[in-house]
């Protein structure tokens, strides 16, 4: 987890080759903020949070995110919600990595 209140996201990204990268920024019982990377061809499969509303913020590059019925591809300055229950998952179908904000409240 980061130990600092202030924290350029970027700098956390990094990439994994055998699976998709996660850094923890805040866990708590109320809300979970974290950062997200996928590297081109790696996905966070479909699945929902049957309690907690949860919302995507990317900052660089672009994915097919999916949110019920609906997958458009977004880039960086979208936010995608995903309200509890509703099914959601993210692709990266391009040729650069995918970097995003996850944040899911409340988180315990």
């Amino acid at each position: 987890m980061t130990t600092t209140p202030f924290v350029r996201v970027i700098d956390f990204a990094q990439e994994r080759a055998d699976k998709a990268f996660k850094h923890t920024f805040l866990q708590s019982d109320r809300l979970l903020a974290g950062l997200n990377v996928l590297r081109p061809g790696q996905q966070q499969s479909i699945h929902d949070h049957p309690e907690q509303d949860k919302f995507y913020y990317v900052v660089e590059g672009t994915g097919q995110f999916t949110v019920g019925d609906a997958t458009q591809a977004c880039d960086a300055g979208m936010m995608i919600l995903a309200p509890a229950g509703v099914p959601h998952g993210v692709a990266n179908d391009g040729d650069e990595r995918l970097v995003f904000l996850t944040v899911i409240a409340p988180f315990g």
